[in-house]
């Protein structure tokens, strides 16, 4: 194939290509547009223009074309929310949620005080999701602000986008190496989200772990910085398993239910991120549609770890935002491609199959929505950030076979949405370079 063009020239890179003009979930597969023989544009990071091959060649022949011929050109996969810090422990065997943190994640999580081995799994870690086709990403760090500034120096030097934070733990549920206090998660994060908020793609995202390993007090004061600082996200986990509603129910007797411990002290409003939320009360779903609090989904960690099956069907239709997210370490794996393939199979045992347009949508421009970065990142329009990934719809023999026998677009994409791995991803463009080319 023709490789990228060197900085500062136009590409021009051809092949089908994928865009949203509106939510699959509303308005059906027509949602999304295929241009059988598409072109994109890209200038200074940025997407100038897409369209037909034809008139984009003819309208700018200066640029350096790059012809993907029959492979799709899409928007780069958005993983909502995952902890870069588990990437040493994924697939680890035969735990539920609270045996599974004590046992594997809190002994790995305590290595990240450690500033040189936070550096060297920050950039194992975006190694293997750029092979896997993931542009952004929302991260929980550790408690260790050394974790923060490893995993955001990495992204930096890569120019990518992404949302990170301190973990904040000041109960002890947590283990003594792992807490901080209500005070120090307040000045550490402020102090971190001041270094680092805003500066080339970087976002804070303010990050209680989840209320059982918070108190109160610390609850408090995290819900007191993010009402000093709205323009930030806050991230946190809740409703992932039913017992741990009834741990939240002893360790919080007075509130109403799991998501009043975050609503009492301030963590409850836009730009709130709730990883999993499967067993959710009528009123959470109420509440959380009302401030229009994002939900994200993490089929592959909520079937992995035995967790339950996220309502996709009676969410979506209520209206509430939602992205969908690998959770790497609890997930198993770092792909998105095997996350909308699970994301598929829990939606079929709740009877509702989700279109490959619906899937696509989640993993792209549905999880920009949830993290309020639509406007930058997961669609294919002009003045879009130029993230895109490039997936070779034949990538291995039994995909290809079955594609050979597609009548339309979406039956060629399915295979690989259900089969797919890294060989399935191309190339990779972050902020208008090529960083990923398989010949």
């Amino acid at each position: 194939m023709q490789h990228a063009p060197s900085a500062n020239t136009d590409s021009l890179l051809t092949g089908q290509v994928l865009r949203f003009d509106s939510n699959p979930f509303e308005q059906g597969q027509q949602a999304a547009k295929v241009e059988r023989r598409g072109a994109v544009l890209i200038r200074d990071g940025k997407i100038l223009e897409s369209g037909p091959a034809e008139r984009l060649v003819e309208a700018y022949p200066a640029a350096q074309r790059v012809d993907y011929g029959d492979h799709l050109i899409l928007p780069g996969f958005v993983d909502a929310h995952v902890h870069y810090p588990q990437t040493g422990i994924i697939a680890s065997w035969g735990k539920r949620l609270i045996d599974w943190l004590n046992s594997y994640t809190f002994p790995e999580e305590m290595r990240f005080a450690d500033r040189s081995y936070a550096d060297e799994i920050a950039e194992r870690y975006l190694d293997l999701t750029l092979s896997h086709g993931t542009t952004t990403m929302a991260s929980f760090c550790t408690i260790h602000p050394e974790s923060v500034d490893a995993f955001f120096s990495a992204a930096q030097r890569r120019g990518q986008r992404v949302i990170a934070g301190k973990t904040c733990m000041d109960r002890d549920t947590a283990p003594k190496g792992l807490r901080d206090s209500a005070q120090s998660a307040y000045d550490d994060s402020k102090a971190l989200l001041d270094r680092w908020h805003g500066v080339d793609r970087l976002s804070y995202a303010i990050t209680p772990r989840f209320s059982p390993t918070s108190t109160p007090e610390q609850l408090r004061a995290l819900g007191a910085l993010w009402g000093e600082h709205p323009e930030v996200l806050m991230q946190t986990h809740l409703s992932e398993q039913v017992d741990e509603i009834e741990w939240v129910k002893s360790l919080y007797p007075g509130a109403r239910d799991y998501l009043d411990t975050y609503e009492a002290y301030g963590l409850l409003r836009p730009g709130g991120l709730f990883g999993h939320a499967i067993h959710l009360e009528p009123r959470e779903r109420d509440r959380l549609r009302e401030v229009d609090a994002a939900l994200i989904h993490c089929p592959t960690s909520n079937t992995f770890i035995g967790s339950g099956l996220f309502d996709m069907d009676g969410l979506s239709r209520a209206g509430h935002r939602i992205g969908l997210a690998t959770d790497t370490g609890g997930g198993s794996s770092f792909s998105m491609l095997r996350t909308m393939a699970t994301a598929y199979e829990v939606a079929q045992l709740r009877h509702r199959p989700l279109h490959a347009a619906e899937l696509l949508y989640l993993a792209t421009a549905g999880s920009a929505h949830a993290l309020r970065m639509e406007d930058k990142i997961g669609n294919i329009a002009p003045g879009m950030e130029a993230d895109l990934v490039v997936l070779d719809l034949a990538s291995t023999p039994d995909i290809a076979q079955r594609a050979s026998r597609a009548d339309d677009i979406w039956e060629a994409v399915f295979p690989t949405l259900m089969m797919g791995d890294d060989r399935a991803i191309h190339s990779v463009w972050i902020n208008g370079s090529c960083r990923k080319v398989v010949d």
